[in-house]
């Protein structure tokens, strides 16, 4: 049984590249002991950086499968790692960690790290803790540096990538000053922002962009037109429902009918069960 074999033995199957890693050994990276990780930790700087990004890969999958798994404790020492596509790994299996002693070392990866990838990470791993602080579950001093810095990243960072997820992150944020960042994306010539607009919104849990999200339901572009679909779902907005039925009969995507299915699942009402038994 793989959860019954030596640490030891994982390890060394890590460091065997002429063999698959067996992917029963995937588990055994979820909550792992103090000792254990200790010798995956040894041995990291020995195990190929194609073997590496793999097991990453497939601890993020299995987290997105498996809401059991943690790997919080494996992830947390690799945000330091040399390889930039190891630290971006590593954030993503924290994203949803509540752990506050995360947030000064993604601000410092957002405002430090030489790999524009890494440092759009960290804008968005700091998302989740800019809604913590909408909900006043961690200190409000604390709050206010994630804004801050988030704001002064959306303001001068070079990287369009790094900009567009500091202002998804400050979707959560009520402050004031984020309206108008939003509505510029909103306006801007460039789908790709269009996009993170949308997904701001989405997550501002405010009508006030009911307007807004309502005029993309039939947009030509897909990115622009899911994201819309997305956050009329997060919004709950009930006068996206008869678009959303409508498009649900019509639209051929599968990925589109994914989300159509969600937000109408998110919004209900009339038509919705018969629709989504169907």
């Amino acid at each position: 049984m793989a959860q019954n074999a030596p640490f030891q033995a994982v390890v060394d199957a890590l460091l065997d590249n002429g063999t698959t890693f067996p992917p029963r050994y995937l588990h055994r990276f979820s909550n792992i002991a103090p000792a254990d990780l200790a010798l995956l930790l040894k041995a990291w700087p020995q195990i190929s950086t194609k073997r590496k990004h793999t097991l990453l890969e497939d601890l993020e999958e299995l987290a997105e499968t498996d809401t059991l798994t943690n790997f919080d404790d494996m992830a947390h020492p690799l945000l330091k790692d040399a390889d930039p596509q190891v630290r971006i790994r590593a954030i993503r299996l924290l994203w949803e960690s509540e752990d506050t002693k995360l947030v000064p070392i993604f601000l410092e990866i957002l405002n430090e790290d030489p790999d524009a990838e890494a440092r759009a990470a960290a804008a968005n791993a700091l998302g989740l803790f800019v809604y913590q602080g909408e909900l006043g579950k961690i200190p409000a001093e604390l709050h206010h540096r994630i804004e801050e810095a988030l704001l002064k990243v959306l303001d001068s960072s070079k990287d369009v990538l790094v900009r567009r997820r500091a202002l998804e992150s400050l979707g959560y944020s009520g402050r004031a000053e984020v309206i108008p960042l939003i509505e510029a994306a909103y306006h801007d010539k460039n789908p790709d922002w269009v996009v993170s607009s949308l997904f701001a919104m989405g997550r501002s849990s405010d009508e006030h962009w009911k307007k807004q999200v309502l005029a993309k339901l039939h947009a030509p572009d897909d990115d622009i037109r899911s994201e819309a679909i997305h956050a009329a779902g997060e919004l709950e907005l009930a006068s996206a429902r008869p678009i959303l039925l409508e498009s649900l009969e019509d639209d051929e995507d599968l990925e589109l009918r994914r989300e159509l299915i969600w937000a109408l699942s998110k919004i209900g009402g009339e038509g919705v069960r018969a629709k989504l038994e169907q």
